[in-house]
Formats: structure tokens, C-alpha cells, sequence
């Protein structure tokens, strides 16, 4: 029983900027709630977290404040995030009877060392005994699956909701990386735009969010699925109905995956020759909720001229990451940004 305990104080976290992951060592992903915190303005307690405060964005009286507390991957609301960290942090423990736990935090590769302390803090204020974070495209790579602690090249595209982070990771350290603040929030957005410039009608996050997952594509389908979608015209300001094709919602993100795209090559022409002919036979593996768009690991075999794989599970690999490392912490330590204990 004292070792099942000990195993139980380890957590991992994939702090994204859509969704926030929290995995407890021993029994997998135990928490997966969206980065959203409820917070009553006056006495500055939460009110909700995840889910049920996401359907409150848009929707609170002035005495409420509901926010998504990261953007572009990194912490936009630092007392926001301590909250909502607090109160997800706090119910994996009372649930799994957890104290003071050890905690590897995934963060993007391109944060700055203010960022990074901003991160540890909000661990540390939420009742953990050590902090130690991990860039998200190691963790996505070792969660997807990869050797990262061999001589020989890989290379992981994790495309989240706030940032895209390409990186080649050869014997436990990344050796070329790229951070584009461009991925599935932006892909949103442009859809949100699309559909205001061409169809005149004004539509939520969330819509955006369900176009992009159920017809959303790189290159064109086999047919041209429909879906109707209802939103505010912006004419008369009433409710409509309209309906939206996956060709529309391939022209709507063509900009921006053209960028993911020219990110991945640029760190490929980075990369050291002996490495590239690994990449060239072993390919691109894809992680992340953007790994799931239709069609966009054909695209990108085309433009760079490599295999291109999509990990399992995509969306769970950088939490799944942070578990195989908290689990295997002494020999995985090389790939952590800071291996500094507090107590």
C-alpha cells in the first residue's frame, strides 16, 4: 500500500492553451477539462473550470470574469492560471488521495525564462513538492513513441491549440527546433473570418472549433461534405442557418497551414545532414489536435517530400510524455528544462 502511494504522488501536466491535461503515474490521463477559469471579480474565487466555465465565455454578468488564461501557448493571465491550476491540481488530488505531489509540466520550447517561472510558480502555489518542465515537442515525441535518448534523428511537429513546435531531437537533446504561434486557435480564427467576410454571418469559437473538426481538410476531399451551421447575420443582426462545404473550410485555413508548412521546412533545411537522412527514412511524426485535420499529413509528405506518420492518439501524447518522464525521472533527466527541487 506505501508504494502504490509513493507511485501516486507523481503528475504530469500538458498545459495548452486549448485543453489542460493532468495524468497521475499508475493510472493514466485523470483529468481532461478545457484551459478556461471562472472567476467571481469581487471576492476572486473560482467558480468553475474546464468545461463548465468554457460554455460561460461570452456569457457572464459583469460580476464574472471567465477567461482563457493562455495564449499563443504561453501564460497571458498569470493570477488566472494560478487559479484554474490550483482548482485542477487540487481536484486530481482530493479524488486520488494525493499530497504534495512531484509534477513535470509540459510548456512550449520557445518560453522565456519569465514564462517558465510564471509556470513553476502556478505549480508550486497549487500545492506541489517539485516542479520540473519539459519542452512540449520532447514530451509529444517520447509520448508518441520515440527513442528520443538515441544518436539517430527524429523529428515531431506537435501542432496544439496556441503554438506549432517543430523540433529534431537527437540524444535527448533538441537540436533544431521552431516555434510558430500559429495552430488550432488560429485555424479557428480564420474560419470565424471567412465566414464574416464571405457568408456575412458572425459565429462563435465553438462553431469555428466544430467546422474545423468535422469538415476541416488541407486538400480536397473525395466529396465536398456540407454542414450547416447557424450563426448572426450581419445584416439584419437575427439568428440564420447556412451551410459551410470542407472546400470553404480548406480555403479558409490554406494561409495558415502554408505557414505550418514553411515552419517544418525551415527547421528541416536546419538540420544537420547526418540527421536528415535519418529523418528522410524514419519521416515526420505529426502530434496534437492538428494532427487530426484531414488530409494535412498528405500535404505536408507532398511539400517536404518525406513520410509523414500521425502519432496515436495525437491529442494525449505531451501528457503522455510527461508521465513516461516522471516515470522514469533519473534517466530522463537530460531532457527537462530545469531539474531544480524545491521543497
Amino acid at each position: 500500500m506505501k508504494l502504490f502511494s509513493l507511485k501516486s504522488k507523481d503528475i504530469g501536466i500538458d498545459l495548452g492553451t486549448a485543453n489542460t491535461l493532468v495524468t497521475l503515474r499508475g493510472k493514466g490521463i485523470v483529468l481532461r477539462e478545457p484551459s478556461v477559469v471562472a472567476i467571481d471579480k469581487k471576492t476572486n474565487a473560482v467558480l468553475a473550470t474546464g468545461e463548465e466555465a468554457k460554455e460561460m465565455l461570452g456569457r457572464t454578468p459583469d460580476t464574472i470574469k471567465a477567461v482563457r488564461p493562455l495564449k499563443d501557448g504561453v501564460i497571458a493571465d498569470f493570477s488566472a492560471t494560478r487559479l484554474m491550476l490550483k482548482n485542477l491540481i487540487a481536484k486530481v488530488c482530493d479524488r486520488h488521495n494525493v499530497v504534495r505531489p512531484r509534477v513535470v509540466v509540459g510548456v512550449p520550447s520557445g518560453i522565456t525564462e519569465v514564462e517558465e517561472r510564471a509556470v513553476e510558480e502556478s505549480v508550486l502555489s497549487a500545492g506541489a513538492k517539485e516542479v520540473y518542465l519539459i519542452e512540449e515537442p520532447m514530451a509529444a515525441a517520447i509520448g508518441a513513441g520515440l527513442d528520443v535518448a538515441e544518436p539517430n534523428g527524429n523529428i515531431i511537429v506537435d501542432i496544439g491549440g496556441g503554438t506549432t513546435e517543430v523540433a529534431v531531437i537527437s540524444l535527448g537533446g533538441i537540436v533544431v527546433s521552431n516555434s510558430l504561434r500559429i495552430a488550432g486557435d488560429e485555424l479557428d480564427e480564420d474560419i470565424r473570418n471567412y465566414v464574416k467576410r464571405r457568408m456575412n454571418l458572425a459565429i462563435g469559437e465553438t462553431t469555428a472549433e466544430q467546422i474545423k473538426l468535422q469538415i476541416g481538410c488541407a486538400l480536397p476531399l473525395m466529396t465536398d461534405t456540407p454542414m450547416e451551421i447557424r450563426g448572426r447575420d450581419l445584416e439584419t443582426g437575427l439568428p440564420l442557418n447556412l451551410v459551410i462545404t470542407s472546400s470553404q473550410v480548406q480555403e479558409a485555413m490554406e494561409e495558415s497551414i502554408s505557414r505550418i508548412i514553411e515552419c517544418v521546412k525551415q527547421t528541416l533545411e536546419k538540420t544537420p545532414p547526418e540527421l536528415a537522412s535519418d529523418i528522410m527514412e524514419r519521416g515526420i511524426v505529426l502530434a496534437g489536435g492538428g494532427a487530426l485535420i484531414q488530409n494535412l499529413d498528405k500535404l505536408i509528405s507532398y511539400k517536404t517530400g518525406m513520410p509523414v506518420y500521425i502519432a496515436e492518439n495525437p491529442l494525449d501524447c505531451v501528457v503522455n510524455g510527461t508521465e513516461k518522464t516522471i516515470e522514469d525521472l533519473e534517466k530522463l533527466k537530460t531532457v527537462l528544462i530545469n531539474s531544480r527541487k524545491r521543497h
